[in-house]
């Protein structure tokens, strides 16, 4: 819809086009604007001190996989301080895969919380401490789509749980655990209007439906104060070279250009 008003020259519009000082030394803001010219990204060197921008270079699912695991449980978290549950969000291009969230959400569960109080839903394991997306408008709980929390605390006799958002308890009875998915990795799309302190991206060519250049700078421009891709040039290129955008069909656009005389 938005797109639809800025075409149709009705209202006026306004192109931010300069990086303005504040931002001028950040990786991040930088390869944002370049990826979003159809530009790769400018790549820092691993000694760089300052840089808030990385990519690893790794050509196989595995070695991507195995690269992630290692920087959520331990380089990053010794190298900047972020904490692998709350500060770091690992964002993915695909839900199925070896590196699709279902599969990342499994290993990287194992990883940081692998025991503890828990309930089984299917085939997913709810685990106290775990961090966790709520993935339907819930009103009667008063969350929403997207919204992610950490579980607290699990009654295994009565299968309940009760998950923490932004400092609010919400109590879940069994029959609302279907609304909650792990959210150690999420897709880029859940991830569209949230904002991390650190992003990791896994990007490889297995992903190629959606190597997108819109994707690639909504994954980039999700984190504030680090990002860092592991993956192949290959992907990340085809990602920055492919501009197509899914088309969407409305008569908003020429209706707004040419209203009906009142």
């Amino acid at each position: 819809m938005l797109l639809d008003f800025i075409r149709s020259r009705a209202v006026p519009v306004v192109r931010l086009a300069h990086i303005f000082r504040q931002a001028e030394k950040s990786r991040i803001v930088v390869n944002a604007h370049r990826i979003n010219s159809g530009e790769m990204p400018l790549l820092a060197s691993a000694d760089d001190p300052a840089a808030d921008f990385f990519f690893i270079e790794k050509n196989e699912p595995e070695d991507i996989l195995a690269t992630v695991k290692t920087l959520v449980r331990e380089r990053i978290p010794r190298k900047f301080g972020f904490d692998p549950r709350t500060d770091i969000q690992v964002l993915t291009p695909m839900n199925k895969g070896l590196l699709g969230t279902m599969t990342l959400n499994a290993e990287l569960q194992a990883l940081l919380n692998p025991s503890g109080p828990s309930v089984q839903r299917g085939a997913r394991t709810l685990r106290a401490g775990d961090k966790v997306m709520q993935i339907r408008n819930d009103y009667e709980l008063d969350v929403f789509n997207g919204d992610i929390g950490q579980i607290a605390d699990i009654d295994e006799a009565t299968r309940t749980l009760t998950a923490v958002f932004e400092g609010r308890s919400v109590q879940y009875e069994e029959e609302n655990l279907d609304e909650l998915v792990l959210a150690y990795a999420c897709s880029v799309h859940k991830a569209q209007g949230s904002e991390y302190p650190c992003v990791v991206l896994p990007l490889h060519t297995q992903h190629y439906v959606m190597l997108k250049r819109n994707l690639l700078y909504t994954a980039v421009t999700r984190g504030r104060r680090l990002v860092v891709i592991v993956g192949s040039r290959r992907a990340l290129s085809t990602a920055v070279q492919n501009g197509q955008v899914d088309a969407r069909f409305s008569g908003l656009a020429p209706r707004l250009a040419n209203p009906p005389n009142a």
